[in-house]
Order: C-alpha cells, then structure tokens, then sequence
C-alpha cells in the first residue's frame, strides 16, 4: 500500500485521554488523596531547613547563643528527615498509580488492537500498530513515573514555598515574581505551540519506518529472491532518516525551552539579591532573612525548573498517550455485526469492494453457501478469489453490498505462535482436554504432530521445533476443527505444503470440512473438482459457476483451464 493510500489509526482528544485515567484509577481515590496528602506535607517540612538556616544567620550575628543554635539545627535535621520521608513515600505511592494506570491502559490497548478488523490494519500498516504498542508505551513506561511524581511534588513545593516567601517580606514574592512569571508563561506557551505535533511527527514517522521494515522482513524470501534489497534498503533508510530529522527539530525546541529557562533563574535571583541589599540598607530587613529568601527563592526555583523540565517529558507522553487511546477509542475501524443467513452458510449480496479508489477488485458479485456445502473459487491470478473469501470470513468489509454468516479463515500463511502445541491449539478453545485436542488432531491425519516428543507439550514455533510447511497446514486445520465454525474458508490453504504432502493435506482438508460448509480458493483444479459446486471468477466478477461436469463439458473458461491442467498430467 503506498504512502498516499495509507491512513494511520486515529488520535485520541484530551477528554478521551483523561477518561481512560479516570478508568484505570476508579476505586483508587483514597490512594490519590493518600498521595496528595503526603506530597504536602513533604513540601511543608522541606521549608524548615532554608528557614532554620537564615535564623541561624541572625543568631550568629545576635550573638543568641549555644541554645538556639543547638535548637535551629534540630530544625534542619528533623525537617529534613521528615521532609524526606513524607515526600518519599509520596513519590512511591505516585509511582504506583503511574503504573497502574499504564498497565490497565496498555493492557485495554493490546486487546482492542487485536481485535481491529484486517481492513483497517491493511489500510494503517501494521507498522503504526507496532509502533504504539512499542515505542509509544516504552515512551510513558520511561518518563511517566519520573513525570508525574515530579509534577505533583514540584507542584506542593512551589504552593508551600510562596506562601513562606511571602511571609518574610511580601516585596521579596512580589518582585521575583512579577519578573518570572511572565516569562514562565511565555516558556510554556511557546513549548505548547511547537512541541506537540512536532512530537506526534517524530512518532508517525517511527511507525512509517516499522511499517517498511516490517513489510520487507515479512516478505525477506522474495526480496531475496528477486533481488529487491537496493530498494528496500533505500525506502527503510528513506524513513529512518526522516526520524532523525524530527529527533533534531524535539532537540532544538528542548534547547530552547532550556535556553529560556535560564533566563528567569537569572532574572529572579538578580531580583532577590536587588531587594535584599535595598530592605538591609534601609533597615526594613536583616541579613538572616534576607539569606531565607534567597534560600527560599532557591528552594522554589527548584521545583520550578523541575516542573518546566518535565513539562517536555510530558508532552511527548501525552503525544504517545493519544495515540495508545486513539486505538482504545477506534470506533470507526469496528466491524459492523454481521447477521445470520437464513437456511445457509453465508450469503453475499451485490459485493463491491476496491483496495485503491477506482480500482474496484470485486464488482456486484454475489454468491450463497448452503448448510454442508463445499464451493470452490476459480480463476486466474488477480481475479479477485482471495478477496472475495476475506470477506465472507469476515476478515475484509465490503465497500457495498451485504455479507451475513461468519467463519473462521485458513489461508497458505499459517502462524505458529512460540510456546507449546497445547498452546497454539488452546488458542481455539481455551481450557480444552487432551482428549479433544488429540482427536482435533487425528482428525486431520496430523500424525507427524501427535508423534512430537514431548507431545502436546512440545515447545513449537522460533524456540521449539520448527515445523514444516506441512504441520503448520495441518495445525491449522486443527484449530478449525476445535473451534467447529459453521463455515470454514480454505484460501489456498495446502497449496505451500509441497506436491509430497498435497495428497494428505486435501484429506485433511475434507476431514476439517467434514459437518460444516466450506469456500476453498482451489490452487489446483483437482481439488476444485471435488467440491459440490465451483465458481469462476475472471475480472473481479462471477462468469461460471455449476457442478465439475457440467462446466467441464461446457465451453467456457473453466473447461479450457480443465483440458490444460489434465493435458499436462496425462
């Protein structure tokens, strides 16, 4: 699919976003009041240090005496042990609800990724799905729980800091802060005008570059094989360069969100240091309490920065975040719920359905499966067959006409998950007994797979034993029998196994079919012409269909495609 005709899966709005929080913290709120609580009184305790330490300045040159310095460095000693205590605490309790909220949002995501219909992930890419599932949740699970904590403490400590300011001298807050303030504001609306869709940018980008990497690993046989490696190179090197030009344009807008940074902590310390000269010459202040509010100013100034800092981290975890609950919230890509024939299998009506606009590659075609009954689907490559089979499976949804009756899909393809056979069968029907999942399997002859050494709990797949082409199929048929479909859809299903094996996997086939209607793409017209009826397809349109001798005798396309299949094999 080209990059014009590729759409990605949606974004998901603020209220959306704050709704899935909501969601995943329900009957945490006493957790959330718990946190907020501690994080005060953290911020709290953390202004006895700075306080102790300018009183200590006015003892010493008061000559006060050994007594209260003794009892303003307790201050310091137990403010800070308490401040350290309750804001850690806090910190942890924060952590954890964090986490919470990314595990149940994760977890929401993958299972409604799983779920997407086939038609959208071929119009987004898989790419864009593995990407959020990926590099958008590695984004929040890195910088959410550094984030939010920081946010929330920074946010108490600032509260608490002004107000202690303020009681020093209202002159000392108001200046510092009339002159920090507006460049704060300034700071973040700048930061939010720029960063975020340069952010979204830098994530699209990443699933663009999954994407081809992706497609070109999927189909590495043929790439090699036909000598495409220059040009998938070439477009996979395309998209990883334009991921790094989005990383330097999210360094330069954090360069100069710092750049501006540094700038009010230059302004505000200028100012304190200003105000505190003017009251201690004019004698409307000391020089203890002037050292408070710098240390006051410095202890605000902290935070401050601590916030700014990780206002960058957290726009670029909520860029991440809509797009981990845009796919939670795709509505639109929701298969419309498909009725049930009446006295058949499936029935499609008036089928329309075009890949690229224009293009059609099924044109009003219709075809009824009766109860039992086995219809092969013919025809010339591009014909439209395996189109046609998605989407009486219901893996595709058509552009027009009506489709009613589910099944379940086997194609050529076949995936065997790593883990343990038992497991890729369970798949079908969770909580199965050995008993069913062996007669599933010598149902379909899959003897080879019942001989495994450590039977139904062999290790298969990328770190167990590699099955063939052969097993895979006969897996596969497996799970059709266990999951005991009222329709099953064979596209090409034994076509890969190898001309050794076809004669055992069309018997397998039968026997998977055996109770059930079946819609096989047939490879091989031998195997079309077992089938009750047949159906020629040519152009995206039905142009034959009847039993095997009719259309053998007739002269249409299938009897010319007959007469060369049986003349090469005679």
């Amino acid at each position: 699919m080209s990059d014009d005709t590729r759409e990605t899966l949606p974004l998901a709005t603020a209220a959306q976003v704050r709704s899935e929080v909501r969601l995943a913290l329900k009957g945490g709120t006493w957790k959330v009041v718990g946190v907020v609580v501690l994080l005060t009184l953290g911020a709290a305790a953390g202004l006895a240090t700075p306080w102790a330490l300018g009183a200590l300045v006015d003892a010493v040159a008061e000559s006060q005496g050994a007594e209260r310095i003794w009892l303003l460095a307790g201050a310091i000693a137990a403010g800070a042990l308490f401040a350290a205590l309750f804001d850690g605490v806090g910190q942890v309790g924060a952590t954890r609800l964090v986490e919470r909220v990314l595990a149940s949002t994760r977890e929401r995501m993958v299972a409604r990724g799983l779920a997407l219909p086939r038609a959208a992930l071929e119009r987004a890419g898989a790419g864009d799905l593995v990407s959020r599932a990926g590099d958008d949740v590695a984004v929040i699970a890195e910088s959410a729980p550094f984030v939010v904590p920081a946010v929330t403490g920074a946010a108490f400590t600032i509260a608490t800091t002004v107000v202690g300011i303020a009681v020093l001298d209202w002159r000392f807050a108001v200046c510092a802060l009339v002159l920090v303030t507006p460049i704060y504001v300034w700071t973040l609306r700048w930061h939010r005008r720029n960063a975020p869709q340069i952010y979204e940018a830098e994530r699209a980008a990443m699933a663009t570059r999954a994407h081809y990497l992706l497609a070109s690993l999927r189909g590495i046989e043929t790439v090699h094989a036909f000598g495409l490696s220059r040009p998938h190179g070439k477009r996979i090197l395309l998209a990883s360069w334009a991921v790094s030009i989005w990383a330097v344009r999210a360094r330069t807008i954090i360069n100069g969100f710092f750049a501006r940074i540094n700038l009010a902590e230059f302004l505000g310390m200028s100012s304190i240091l200003v105000v505190g000269f003017w009251l201690v010459r004019e004698g409307h202040g000391t020089v203890g309490a002037a050292t408070t509010a710098m240390l006051f100013f410095l202890r605000l100034f902290g935070p401050i920065n601590e916030m700014m800092f990780v206002v960058d981290e957290l726009q670029s975890s909520l860029a991440s975040m809509r797009r981990i609950v845009g796919v939670i919230h795709a509505n639109e890509y929701t298969a419309a719920e498909r009725p049930e024939p009446r006295e058949a299998a499936a029935d499609a009506d008036s089928i329309r359905f075009e890949y690229l606009p224009g293009h059609p590659v099924l044109d009003d075609v219709s075809l009824r499966i009766g109860p039992n009954e086995t219809v092969a689907l013919v025809g010339s490559s591009g014909a439209g067959k395996s189109t046609l089979a998605a989407i009486v499976a219901g893996v595709l949804d058509p552009g027009s006409g009506t489709v009613s009756g589910s099944a379940a899909l086997v194609t050529q393809e076949v995936h065997v998950f790593d883990g343990t056979l038992r497991e890729n069968l369970d798949l079908v029907k969770p909580g199965a007994s050995d008993d069913e999942l062996y007669a599933a399997l010598r149902r379909v002859g899959a003897d080879s797979l019942l001989g495994l050494p450590d039977g139904l709990d062999t290790g298969i797949g990328d770190r167990g034993t590699e099955l063939t082409p052969a097993q895979a199929q006969s897996l596969a048929l497996a799970r059709v029998v266990l999951l005991d479909p009222p329709l099953a859809v064979l596209d090409e299903a034994t076509s890969e196994a190898g001309s050794a094996d076809s004669a055992a996997l069309d018997h397998a086939a039968t026997a998977a079919l055996d109770g059930r209607a079946g819609l096989l793409v047939a490879h091989r017209l031998d195997q079309a012409a077992k089938a009750d009826r047949i159906v020629v397809m040519e152009k995206g349109r039905i142009v034959e269909e009847g039993v095997h001798e009719d259309l053998a005798a007739a002269d249409g396309p299938y009897a010319r495609a007959w007469s060369l299949w049986t003349r090469g094999r005679s």
